[in-house]
């Protein structure tokens, strides 16, 4: 059995896991409006994977004999300046997910639940890896500038 703790800080992580489906379906239909089509894929994806993740999270606290909520999800910033304005807040989000997911860890392992640690440290290595993705195209396209952008959205627009 789950705790009560354990389960209200989980359930947040579900109202924010949607909530970062809704920023990055935002970010798709701003890139999609801008003519940014590989990269409004791309965000779409990422879309989908924050859902994905809202999903495990709730049928972890189901199996644990808890009840999964979804709370009051917040609006979203609806447009950017430019693409590597999105992709910049992207990174920010992904780092300010990363420390939700390790206070989570922290919470499960104050409480010596083994099962939530595990449960949680694929979000941790996941987490990793999201910031360095974000990380990586700010760096690209402030590298390659604006010429090379439409390069750019083609490749990410590959993403499977």
């Amino acid at each position: 059995m789950i705790s009560q703790t354990l389960q209200d800080a989980l359930n947040g992580q579900i109202v924010a896991e949607i909530y970062s489906a809704n920023l990055y379906l935002s970010m798709a239909f701003y890139m999609e409006k801008e003519g940014f089509d590989g990269f409004s894929h791309w965000m779409k994806k990422q879309s989908s994977e924050e859902m994905d993740h809202a999903y495990a999270i709730a049928n972890y606290i189901i199996k644990r004999g808890g009840t999964a909520v979804v709370g009051n999800i917040d609006a979203v910033k609806q447009n950017w300046e430019s693409p590597l304005n999105a992709f910049k807040d992207a990174y920010e989000h992904e780092c300010k997910v990363s420390k939700m997911i390790d206070d989570l860890l922290d919470k499960a392992i104050a409480e010596g639940d083994k099962a939530s640690q595990d449960f949680l440290w694929q979000f941790v290595r996941e987490q990793v890896e999201e910031e360095a993705t974000a990380s990586s195209i700010v760096d690209r396209i402030e590298r390659m500038g604006d010429n090379a952008i439409f390069n750019l959205d083609q490749q990410y627009g590959a993403r499977q």
